[in-house]
């Protein structure tokens, strides 16, 4: 019973990932910009280390993207017109996105940059 719900859940997660793919632009590029990251990090052999932090560093961008994704759903439906707080919140969000992608980037900078 307990691995029944576990895979039902899991399930439900992967669709989740799934549609935010099929509808995310930015989640996409985000992908293709961490597989490209994993990539290099191959090829270069970095260490283990360095290679547990570029992996974060992905997976923190595209968790805040899904978070992103999230709550502007959440508020086209609550709010489907766009208001002044609606926006802010939008642009704070995509500011947290935004800044996520650049410890990122910078990350990324101190690894392959040597």
């Amino acid at each position: 019973m307990m691995v029944a719900r576990f895979r039902k859940s899991f399930s439900y997660a992967l669709g989740g990932l799934c549609s935010v793919f099929r509808h995310e632009q930015n989640f996409r590029i985000q992908v293709f910009c961490g597989c490209l990251v994993l990539f290099c990090a191959i090829f270069f052999q970095v260490s283990t280390v360095e290679f547990i932090f570029l992996c974060g560093a992905s997976a923190f961008v595209l968790v805040l993207e899904i978070i992103n994704t999230a709550i502007e759903r959440s508020l086209d439906i609550i709010k489907p017109r766009l208001s002044e707080q609606v926006k802010i919140i939008k642009d704070i969000m995509a500011g947290a996105v935004l800044i996520g992608s650049i410890f990122a980037l910078v990350v990324a900078i101190f690894i392959f940059w040597p």
